[in-house]
This record gives C-alpha cells, sequence and structure tokens, in this order.
C-alpha cells in the first residue's frame, strides 16, 4: 500500500477543492497505491514569486512538498503547469503617465500596469478583460486590454463581473436563438388531456418563468379513507430540446440557470423559458405530470406518470397562497380557496407526519435578499420569509423527485440521480472535536442519519449558537452532485431521488424527462442511446456547472454587499464569529450577513496560534483569544466592492479559552511559521464566504 511519505518532494498538484476555511486543497495528479491520494493543503501564496491570476480551484500546478510532523501535507507553489497566456478581468484606473488594472480577483495582490497604446480605448473607471504580456518574472506585471465591457459603476456591472470571472456563457449563439424562435406549441397528439383539472402554480412574486404546477383533492375511495391525491405538472421541456440539437448542446455548456440581484443567466433562450414552456395562467401548456397518492399519514400508496396537455387556472405567489390558507384571500385566490388551496394544505400536513417520520436533516439557515434600485445600487438586505406556502411546494417537488427515480429504477432506465453521500469520517471527527467545546455530544460508533445531527440542532434551538450550530452541521456535509450511480440523499434521508421538477433551469431534469419519456413509451424523443452512455461524463459536468454558479452567485452577493459597506466605512457593527483560520477571523456581521476578516496580524500585540478543533485563535501568552461563535463588535476598515473584499478591526478582547491540545501553543510548527509569517507580512486576505449548499 502507497504510503503518504512517498510522494515526491516536488510533484504536480490538481488545486481541486478549498477546505470550511478557504484554504485551497491539492492532490497530486499521479498516485499509486490501494489508499485514497493524500490531501495537501496549499501554502499562501508569496508576493511577487507568481505570474498571472492567483492560483484557484481547477488549477494544475509544480509545487514543493512539505511533510509536517502532525501528519498534513503542505505545498509552496512554484509554477502553474500548461498555462501560457492568462486573461484578467478588472478595473481600468488612469493615471498621470500610465494606467493600471485593478483585478476582481480578491486574491490577487498587485495592478496591472497598461501602456496606453494596449489600452484598445479603454477610459478610466471601465470593466475590461485583459491578457497579461510576456515578460520578466519580477517587476510590475504588464497586459493589454482585450475587451471592454462596461462602466463598474453601470447597473449590473456587479453581476457581469461575475460571469466574466467564472466564464459562465452568457448570449446565446445565433443559431440557438434561431432554433428557439422556430419552434412552434405542442399539440394534443397523443396527450393526456388535463386541462379540467385546476392546477395552479405558486411561485414567487416576481417570477418571469413557471415550471412547475400543482393541485390536490381528497382521496374519495373507500380504501383510503382520509387520504391525498396528489399532482404535479412540470413543464414538458423536452417537446422542445431535442437531443443533439443547437438548442441542446448549448443547455449542456451551460448545465443551469445562474440567479443574480439584478438577472438570470438562462439555460435556455427566452422564447422556451418565459413563453412555451412556462404554465401562464389561462394557456395550454404540454408537460410531464405524476398523479401520487397519499394515505392519511402521509404514506405514498402508488403513483403514475403521464405526459398531458394543461392549463394553469391561476397564478398566485407564496405570499397569496398562505395569506387565502390563512383566511384573507385576494381576488385572484378567492374562487380556489376551498376547492384547490385548502386541500393542498391539508394534503402537506398529512406529507409532514410521513416527512417528520422520516426525519430529513433539519437545518434553520437564514436566507438574505439582495435589494436594489433602478441604478444597481443596495439599497437594503432583507431576511426572506419561510412561510408554509415554501415548504409545501417543497414537499411536493421532493415527492415527485422521488417517484421518478423510483419509476426509471423500475423500468431499469439508466438516469441521474441527485446524490448526497453521508459525511466524511474526517468532517464528523472535525465536528465531534468542535461540539465538545461548547459541552455537546454527537454519536460515535454507529451508523450516522440525519436525526444524529437534528438532536444537536434541537439542542442548540432557541440558545445563543443556534445559527453557528446550523452552520457548522452544513459545514459538514457532503457536496451534493449529480451521478448515474445511487449513493442515495442523505440529507433528505431518502434510499433515491432525481431531480425531475425544474428541466427549464436543470439539465439533469431534462435527462430525467427524456429517461421517463423512453421509459414510458411517450414518444420518440426520449432518451438517446448515445446519452445514455454518457451519462457519468454528463452528471461529472452538470456538478461542475453548478458549482461554477453557486460560486458566480456568492461572488456577486460578497460584491453588492461590499459596496453596501463602503458606505459605512468606521461604522461598528455587531456579528459572530464564523469563520477562524490560520491568518485570521471571519465575522459575520448582524443585519447584512456580509462576511468580513480580522487579519491576524491585526489582532494584538501578542502570538496568536490556530487550534483547529477548537475552532480558535488563541494568545500564546495570555490563553486569551477568539472562537467560532463568538459575539464580537467590529469597526469597518475597508470595503472593495471591485473585489467583494471586506476587512475589519476587532474591538472586543479576547477571552479566556481552554486549548484543545492542553494548552500548549500551536499545535505544530506550520501553524507558527504560517500565523509569524503572516503577522510580518501584515497579511490581511479577502473574505471567502461559505455558500449553502442546494439541495
Amino acid at each position: 500500500m502507497a504510503k503518504r511519505d512517498r510522494l515526491p518532494n516536488v510533484t504536480v498538484l490538481d488545486v481541486f477543492d478549498r477546505d470550511n476555511d478557504g484554504e485551497l486543497l491539492g492532490k497530486p495528479v499521479t498516485w499509486e497505491g490501494d489508499e485514497p491520494a493524500p490531501k495537501v493543503y496549499l501554502a499562501p501564496e508569496r508576493g511577487k514569486t507568481m505570474r498571472g491570476p492567483p492560483i484557484g480551484v481547477g488549477d494544475r500546478v509544480l509545487a514543493r512538498i512539505k511533510h509536517n510532523k502532525d501528519g498534513t501535507l503542505e505545498a509552496r507553489v512554484m509554477k502553474r503547469i500548461g498555462a501560457s497566456v492568462h486573461k484578467v478581468l478588472g478595473v481600468v484606473s488612469m493615471e498621470a503617465h500610465e494606467a493600471t488594472v485593478q483585478p476582481v480577483d480578491r486574491r490577487a495582490r498587485h495592478d496591472l500596469v497598461i501602456a496606453k497604446a494596449d489600452l484598445n480605448g479603454a477610459k478610466d473607471g471601465e470593466l475590461v478583460l485583459t491578457e497579461l504580456l510576456p515578460g520578466r518574472h519580477y517587476g510590475p506585471k504588464k497586459a493589454r486590454v482585450v475587451e471592454r465591457l462596461c462602466d463598474v459603476n453601470a447597473p449590473k456591472a456587479v453581476s457581469l463581473i461575475a460571469i466574466h470571472a467564472h466564464n459562465i456563457p452568457m448570449d446565446f449563439p445565433d443559431a440557438v436563438l434561431g432554433a428557439a424562435t422556430k419552434a412552434k406549441p405542442a399539440t394534443m397528439g397523443k396527450r393526456v388531456d388535463m386541462r379540467d383539472i385546476p392546477f395552479i402554480t405558486i411561485d414567487p412574486a416576481d417570477a418571469r418563468d413557471h415550471d412547475d404546477a400543482v393541485h390536490a383533492e381528497r382521496d374519495s375511495h373507500p380504501d383510503n379513507t382520509g387520504g391525498f391525491i396528489i399532482r404535479v405538472a412540470i413543464a414538458d421541456v423536452a417537446q422542445y430540446i431535442r437531443t443533439g440539437e443547437a438548442m441542446d448542446v448549448e443547455a449542456l455548456k451551460r448545465g443551469n440557470s445562474v440567479y443574480f440581484p439584478d438577472r438570470v443567466v438562462p439555460m435556455l433562450p427566452e422564447r422556451i423559458s418565459n413563453d412555451l414552456c412556462s404554465l401562464r395562467e389561462k394557456e395550454d401548456r404540454p408537460c410531464l405530470a405524476v398523479e401520487m397518492v397519499f394515505d392519511k399519514s402521509g404514506r405514498k400508496q402508488r403513483h403514475t406518470f403521464v405526459r398531458g396537455m394543461m392549463r394553469s387556472h391561476a397564478k398566485l405567489s407564496y405570499e397569496e397562497a398562505q395569506t387565502a390558507q390563512d383566511g384573507a384571500p385576494s381576488e385572484r385566490a378567492a374562487p380556489w380557496v376551498d376547492d384547490v388551496i385548502k386541500p393542498l394544505y391539508e394534503a402537506y400536513a398529512a406529507l409532514c407526519i410521513a416527512r417528520d417520520a422520516r426525519g430529513p436533516l433539519d437545518l434553520d439557515l437564514p436566507e438574505r435578499r439582495i435589494e436594489l434600485s433602478d441604478e444597481g445600487k443596495v439599497t437594503g438586505i432583507s431576511q426572506r420569509v419561510r412561510l408554509d406556502a415554501h415548504r409545501l411546494i417543497e414537499e411536493c417537488m421532493i415527492q415527485a423527485n422521488v417517484c421518478a427515480a423510483e419509476s426509471l429504477e423500475k423500468a431499469r432506465s439508466p438516469l441521474i440521480y441527485r446524490v448526497h453521500e453521508t459525511p466524511s469520517e474526517e468532517k464528523l471527527t472535525n465536528l465531534r472535536d468542535f461540539l465538545k467545546t461548547l459541552d455537546l455530544a454527537f454519536a460515535k460508533g454507529t451508523t450516522i442519519k440525519p436525526q444524529h445531527f437534528n438532536s444537536i440542532l434541537g439542542a442548540a434551538k432557541d440558545t445563543e449558537y443556534t445559527n453557528l450550530i446550523n452552520d457548522v452541521v452544513l459545514r459538514s456535509q457532503s457536496q451534493a452532485v449529480y451521478s448515474p450511480d445511487n449513493q442515495g440523499h442523505f440529507g433528505l434521508n431518502l434510499r433515491r431521488y432525481a431531480h425531475f421538477t425544474s428541466p427549464i433551469r436543470r439539465y439533469a431534469d431534462l435527462i430525467v424527462h427524456r429517461a421517463l419519456i423512453r421509459a414510458h413509451d411517450f414518444g420518440a424523443d426520449g432518451l438517446t442511446d448515445e446519452q445514455a452512455d454518457n451519462l457519468e461524463m454528463i452528471a461529472e459536468n452538470i456538478s461542475n456547472y453548478e458549482r461554477r454558479a453557486m460560486a458566480a452567485e456568492r461572488d456577486s452577493n460578497d460584491r453588492y454587499l461590499a459596496a453596501y459597506m463602503h458606505e459605512r466605512l468606521g461604522a461598528e457593527f455587531e456579528g459572530r464569529v464564523s469563520g477562524v483560520t490560520r491568518f485570521g477571523l471571519f465575522i459575520r456581521l448582524a443585519g447584512s450577513g456580509a462576511d468580513g476578516l480580522v487579519p491576524i496580524s491585526n489582532l494584538g500585540t501578542e502570538y496568536f496560534s490556530h487550534d483547529e478543533k477548537a475552532h480558535a485563535l488563541i494568545g500564546e501568552r495570555s490563553r486569551q483569544g477568539y472562537r467560532l461563535g463568538d459575539l464580537v463588535t467590529v469597526r469597518v476598515m475597508e470595503a472593495a466592492p471591485v473585489s467583494g473584499g471586506l476587512r475589519l478591526e476587532m474591538l472586543t478582547k479576547p477571552a479566556p479559552i481552554k486549548s484543545s491540545h492542553g494548552g500548549k501553543g500551536p499545535q505544530s510548527k506550520k501553524e507558527r511559521a504560517l500565523t509569524s509569517k503572516g503577522r510580518k507580512r501584515g497579511k490581511g486576505g479577502k473574505p471567502s464566504k461559505k455558500g449553502k449548499r442546494r439541495r
């Protein structure tokens, strides 16, 4: 079996991820042996030794490996591999004798110098794409402007930065737009006529497309007294997006729609997503629908899929549906209260019984909404309110997704599952170690189930640690992915699960639709043999595209929040320590939810060491410090809207902390070296906001 110490002193690494504290992780490109390849931490880059933009996930590097006494591996990057030309997105600044470009990447340490002959007409304050010019390895890096985008203060500039920075396809090719324009509305053909069933759509008030509609009624069958029939109708995207044609090829390149506070980058052209496949009120639309029968305790008895033609009888917002159920219906909702809305809520109450018995992971994480003016300025930050109407739709969609997976398995059809694996033992160990510092115990030596996490969440509910524990439990979870191999869905506590309900915005759902069409002989536009053979590659690609979308959405929010805080420089805020790293503390500010960094070099005059198990920075002399979840007061010292960075000053004095390793200071020479170097350089990186995982 291969040993960790057999990794060469100099080797090639793929940078594949970041850990919970934002540090880059690499793994060797070549690794022999039965055990998994070791995980290598990348040391922070040294100021002027690297050319081009900072190293990030997806890069391949040549690195020198250091074996630390605590068993970890640390890499010092020597150079990138196979990347001779780098493009950098940034903002032009015109100086007296030269122009510079400030990179939007918060990890970039230096501006780029642009000769006036290489400006390509760019003006001060413009967002531009630059290309690095060949040159020596020391001194300012030179570049030329290859594309002018817009004024950095223009509306939608923030999301445009994220789109370009993450290489998200934005404009549709002419061939794709042409194909969408030529698409004709579907006809009845052999479809089941469902137009008399009073389906309704329930969506956000500002939704422009509607890909799901619901209906429920009490089951009149004498064998199912107190039971319900729930129907979920989903837009039949496969009717218009045929495998291998222009729109399909482009949709696969995108993988999913990407949502920003000021815009949506759709997976499909507007003619499809907002017109032909949008379940508009009082208009006929083709659909794939599932009829599900549940008993009074929410246990499913059976289900049936059909390919039909439906008509939405009412378009309601979540708020309208909720107020109608609460006895104050709007004029639009009033006609549907008794026959549709109340049965939906009664059916949901039954589903809740089964859901509670199943015991899915019950995280309570606040969602914030960034409010913008017409000029693209942040006018406020509000917390999204979760209504029973939201939960009702979510539970109906979960049940429909389960039915899709079950039907395809029964038909022995290939499909793409939504997989959420059990947390790794490493993450569980870290969670246990942290919970010990709060005198909370977590199950050990048993098969881990969501209920074990829920017991911890319940113990912390309504305490000062509620948000902290929810956040830490979230970080301990695996990343949900797409896969043709079923590994179950840990978070939902389901044995099989597939995304079926959003084919307008997720390619995985379109694959499942095609598989259902093929399995049930609904038409000739089902899953092809070629796609079936390539599901592993498709699943890997769309999983990567989903992570790309999440990163872009997170970066966009960070920049908007930094712009919001830029107007509040010098102001003091309460917040909680949301991350503890070797280079400082991340603080999540109350109200806005913005994440900022207090560099370790700014914490005080004594030496602070990083105690990983205690999630704390502890002063070596005083044994006082800060740990994850501490309530603190900070001052906003710097806000960089272009990069999304927020630097804070700690105002709260450190408190006594018991070290997890006997009060002996740093756990390794590695930590001592890194924190010491960070102090010498006044190291103050930019924050890396933690994002929610998607089901």
